[in-house]
């Protein structure tokens, strides 16, 4: 069982999220604009679901607000798919989207695909390619720095790392990552590879390799 808040301005959006995922033993709680939000009791949640507009402070607004305060996998719900839309949704902390309409099944696959991926017992450090990586912590650090990846570019980046030289297409890296595959999120992982890359680039590294027309590998 685990812990949601799901954020939505619209009541039957917010029925039907509690009542698929109270289905699958979650505890839902909802609220109909981010201002409901009691921020003391952020720390409580496994998984935030959020709209992206909303009256009042939007989804990606709340969710750079809270970024630095929560751990937890933040899903944005979306009607809007452009790249720009997506791009921004992600550099603001997000860690993945589902576009409206959606499906009761699309939702719980969703939701349970990033609860797994919480629940992976990790415990060690690794150092590849001059990249340290601590997988009990979800952080990634050079000699000189930090690198302050979000969840999503930290798994991504983990992924490629510890299978550096061999290629991995989008699909394969969403599926491998957040065990759900789905077309679509082809755009979600151009765009987390796109922030990767900023990141580390002010590191002076630049680790992701794209492989023209199959798609990306840690150098």
């Amino acid at each position: 069982m685990a812990r949601i808040l799901a954020v939505d301005d619209e009541p039957a959006i917010l029925t039907l999220i509690r009542r698929a995922l109270e289905k699958e033993g979650h505890r839902v709680t909802v609220c109909q604009n981010a201002d409901e939000v009691k921020e003391e009791y952020l720390n409580q949640y496994d998984l935030i679901i959020l709209d992206v507009m909303m009256p009042g402070t939007d989804g990606i607004t709340f969710c750079r607000n809270i970024r630095s305060k929560v751990d937890c996998p933040i899903l944005f719900l979306t009607a809007r798919t452009d790249e720009t839309s997506i791009m921004y949704g992600l550099g603001s902390g997000g860690d993945d989207y589902i576009t409206k309409p959606f499906g009761i099944g699309e939702l719980r696959a969703r939701v349970q695909a990033h609860l797994r991926r919480e629940n992976r017992e990790k415990k060690h450090a690794v150092m590849i390619a001059g990249v340290r990586f601590d997988l009990a912590g979800k952080q990634a650090e050079t000699d000189s720095m930090r690198i302050p990846l979000t969840k999503s570019e930290y798994e991504i980046s983990e992924f490629l790392a510890v299978n550096h030289g061999h290629v991995f297409s989008k699909e394969q890296i969403y599926e491998r990552v957040f065990g759900y595959d789905r077309e679509s999120d082809v755009s979600a992982i151009t765009e987390h590879v796109k922030n990767i890359r900023a990141k580390f680039s002010r590191a002076g590294i630049e680790p992701i390799e794209t492989v023209w027309g199959i798609g990306y590998k840690w150098k």
